[in-house]
């Protein structure tokens, strides 16, 4: 069986300062580096972990950092597994974001754009589907990401269509593990849990 454990980065700065995420580089918090150590043992207790691909965002990689150094893991970080950029909203308080957002009008899903900048969901979902596309996963990995970019790696790990991805969230939240596994014999993939 082949399994793909999906982190949501613990608890980071921006997250009590109240801003926009994004591609905005905020640290973890001491209660965040706690977590990442709680999540590492736990990673460590339940399975051989072979390899760690992480989003090079500070907040991302330190949590994958923790995974690394309690199973001797490998780490891979790249950009394309970053969360969504919200352009010029990325690093600003929400209030400023929220004055400016704007709704998509139920026409236009994948390429709109919610602000200035921002990414569409066929860019941020195309980013990260292209390149898990290019992975050869080994029996026990782990991705250490975003909340919203998990949803995208949970969609293409049950091979939703890029196209289709307009509606998906599974509500996933920081600091949580999302468990997805693939048969031997038939290759199914399924959801074995989430946000544990």
């Amino acid at each position: 069986m082949k399994t793909l454990y999906v982190i949501s980065h613990t608890e980071a700065a921006h997250h009590l300062e109240g801003r926009v995420g994004g591609w905005y580089d905020s640290a973890l918090t001491e209660k965040g580096v706690n977590d990442a150590i709680t999540i590492a043992n736990r990673l460590k207790a339940e399975a051989n972990i072979d390899a760690v691909f992480s989003s090079d965002l500070a907040r991302a990689k330190s949590t994958a950092e923790q995974i690394v150094k309690a199973t001797g893991a490998t780490l891979d970080t790249t950009a394309a597994l970053r969360e969504m950029s919200f352009g010029k909203a990325d690093g600003q308080v929400q209030a400023w974001l929220d004055k400016r957002i704007r709704p998509e009008d139920g026409t236009n899903r994948m390429d709109h754009r919610i602000v200035e900048g921002a990414e569409t969901k066929r860019e941020f979902a195309g980013r990260i589907y292209t390149y898990l596309d290019t992975l050869s996963l080994p029996a026990v990995s782990v991705i250490s990401t975003h909340a919203f970019a998990a949803s995208y790696v949970i969609a293409w790990w049950i091979g939703m269509p890029l196209d289709s991805v307009g509606y998906v969230n599974f509500g996933i939240q920081s600091g949580k593990i999302t468990k997805l596994v693939e048969d031997d014999f038939f290759k199914n993939r399924a959801v074995a849990f989430l946000n544990q």
